[in-house]
C-alpha cells in the first residue's frame, strides 16, 4: 500500500512538473510565436522573377523609358513632408531571439554605428505621390505590367469575376488587371478619399525614383532599423515589448482570422493615414504595420556578429529588403510587425501592402527652415 502511494505520489509531481514546463511553453510560443512554423502571409511570393513558381501569372516585357526628369520642388502644402533627425551613434540590430524562422536571417544581434541621417516622419503619401508623378510623368511599373496584387477580400466581385490566376502559395493573393497606386483594388475603386493614406503599389525602383526627385534616397535597412526602434534597446516594437500598451492600438495590423475575418479593432482594414497612433520617441509614425516599406539593401541573411558602421548591405543580389510589416499582418502568419522582422521582393515587385519613406543624409534644401520661412511669406 505505501509502494502505492510513493509511485502515486511520483506521477503526481510529475504530471504537475510537465504541466507547469507546458504551460511555461505555450506562454513562450503565445509571446515569441512558433520557431517550426514558416507561415506567411504571402506577400514575400508576388515576385514577378520569370523562373518564379509561386506566382502563377503570365510573363510580361516591360520597357524602359528612362529615369524622370528632377525638377525643382516647390514648397507648398502637398509637400510639407517632415524629415527627423536620427542622431549618430551605436545601436543594437537584429535579434537573437527571432519568433520566425532562421530563414528570415533577423540574426545576431549586432552592434551597428551609424552617422546621423535623416528619415521621413511618416511613410510617403498618395497626396506626395501624385506630385511626384504630375511633375515628372512617372509610369509606375505595377502600371507597366498591367496588373499588381490585392488581397482578395478587398477586390469587388466585379472585379473578381475576371480573375482566373492566383498565387500557388498564398491563394488570398490575386493579381487584379490595372490595379496601381491611383486604383488600389483596381479600376472600380480610387484614392480621393485615402490621399493622406501611404501610397501603395510601389516598387523599389518606383520607390528609389521618387526618393531621387525629392532630393533624398531610401533608408538603408540599418537606418531604418535604428528609427524604428526610437532609441529602445532590445525591444519588440518601436514603443516596447506590449502590443497594446495600456490598452491602446499603436498599429495597424490584421485582428481576427487570417485571412478570412478582419475584426478591425484597431480601426482600420486596410491602410490608415499616414499620421495614425502615437509616434515613437523619434517622433515617427507608423513605422510598424500599415504598409511594408523598401530599403535600400539587397537582401542577405549572411549577418555578422561583429560591430560595423554604416552598412549598406551586400553589392548585388536579387531581392531587396523590406521592413516593418502592414495591415496585413497577423501573429499566426506573418509575425514581422517587429523592428527587427525583415522580408523581401524583386525590385519591380508590387501590391496593396508595400510603400516606403525616404532618408536623406543631409536636409534637402527646399524643406530647411529658411526656405519654408521664404515660402510662408509669399
Amino acid at each position: 500500500m505505501l509502494l502505492k502511494l510513493v509511485l502515486f505520489i511520483l506521477i503526481l509531481c510529475t504530471y504537475d512538473i510537465s504541466c507547469e514546463e507546458n504551460a511555461e511553453r505555450n506562454q513562450m510560443n503565445d509571446a515569441n510565436g512558433d520557431k517550426n512554423k514558416d507561415k506567411s502571409c504571402g506577400c514575400d511570393k508576388l515576385s514577378r522573377k520569370k523562373d518564379d513558381q509561386d506566382a502563377e501569372v503570365d510573363d510580361v516585357v516591360i520597357e524602359t523609358e528612362g529615369e524622370p526628369e528632377i525638377t525643382h520642388l516647390k514648397v507648398g502644402e502637398k509637400f510639407s513632408a517632415k524629415m527627423v533627425l536620427i542622431p549618430a551613434g551605436p545601436f543594437k540590430m537584429g535579434t537573437d531571439n527571432s519568433p520566425v524562422p532562421p530563414a528570415d536571417g533577423e540574426g545576431p544581434l549586432r552592434t551597428v554605428t551609424l552617422d546621423d541621417y535623416y528619415i521621413d516622419e511618416t511613410e510617403v503619401s498618395n497626396e506626395q505621390f501624385e506630385q511626384f508623378v504630375d511633375e515628372t510623368g512617372l509610369i509606375t511599373e505595377a502600371e507597366k505590367f498591367g496588373n499588381s496584387f490585392v488581397l482578395e477580400n478587398f477586390i469587388s466581385e466585379k472585379t473578381k469575376k475576371d480573375i482566373s490566376q492566383a498565387v500557388a502559395q498564398a491563394p488570398w493573393w490575386l493579381p487584379v488587371d490595372k490595379a496601381s497606386w491611383r486604383y488600389p483594388e483596381g479600376l472600380d475603386s480610387d484614392i480621393r478619399k485615402r490621399m493622406d493614406h501611404p501610397v501603395v503599389h510601389v516598387s523599389w525602383n518606383d520607390a528609389t525614383a521618387y526618393c531621387k526627385w525629392a532630393e533624398k534616397r531610401l533608408p538603408t535597412e540599418a537606418e531604418w532599423e535604428k528609427a524604428a526602434r526610437g532609441g529602445l534597446k532590445d525591444r519588440l516594437f518601436p514603443w516596447g515589448n506590449k502590443p497594446n500598451p495600456k490598452d491602446q492600438h499603436r498599429m495597424n495590423i490584421w485582428q481576427g482570422e487570417f485571412p478570412k475575418t478582419n475584426t478591425e479593432e484597431d480601426g482600420y482594414s486596410s491602410t490608415a493615414p499616414v499620421l495614425t497612433y502615437e509616434p515613437n520617441k523619434y517622433q515617427l509614425y507608423n513605422m510598424v504595420g500599415n504598409v511594408w516599406e523598401w530599403v535600400q539593401d539587397w537582401w542577405t541573411i549572411d549577418h555578422s556578429a561583429n560591430p560595423v558602421e554604416n552598412p549598406s548591405g551586400p553589392k548585388t543580389g536579387t531581392d531587396k529588403v523590406k521592413k516593418g510589416g502592414s495591415y496585413l499582418c497577423h501573429k499566426d502568419y506573418c509575425y514581422r510587425y517587429r523592428c527587427a522582422a525583415r522580408s523581401q521582393n524583386t525590385p519591380d515587385s508590387s501590391a496593396s501592402n508595400l510603400g516606403f519613406r525616404c532618408a536623406a543624409d543631409k536636409l534637402p534644401k527646399y524643406l530647411q527652415p529658411e526656405e519654408i520661412s521664404k515660402h510662408t511669406e509669399l
